[in-house]
């Protein structure tokens, strides 16, 4: 029973809710990166270079040919498009989660900057100064 309520304790603490709120959306975030790459990014590099989409773009070593007894053989190559894509899938998403993040810290910065207060003197400080201020006189 101790494991259970462990693992009951473990789920129930905020950062555990809040890293699975994360992966959800950072799940829908890479879709919708994923769909702008795809859709709007990549034609434009490919018709910059010539009308072929970036994702086909490849290093043949060996051709798809046929062998002697009629057998296709495939073509044997280095897909380099696909790996240049998810680069720059890659390069959005981290470009965004920084702008969040920078943002963030500069709201973190104010905050902390407001709760900033000059604090009160403790009470032997005051008393000393008081004593201070009486020998003066």
């Amino acid at each position: 029973m101790g494991m259970i309520s462990e693992f009951r304790e473990f789920i129930a603490r905020g950062n555990v809710i809040d890293l699975a709120v994360a992966v959800v959306i950072g799940a829908a975030f890479g879709k919708i990166v994923t769909a702008l790459v795809d859709g709007i990014i990549m034609p434009l590099v490919g018709g910059l270079t010539g009308g072929a989409s970036v994702s086909d773009w490849k290093y043949v070593l060996t051709p798809a040919s046929v062998d002697a007894a009629g057998t296709e053989v495939a073509e044997v190559a280095v897909a380099y498009g696909a790996f240049i894509q998810t680069v720059i899938d890659f390069l959005i998403i981290a470009f965004v989660i920084f702008l969040v993040l920078k943002g963030y810290n500069r709201l973190k910065k104010k905050e902390e900057a407001a709760e900033e207060a000059p604090a009160e003197p403790a009470e032997e400080i005051v008393l000393l100064r008081e004593i201070r201020d009486a020998l003066k006189k």
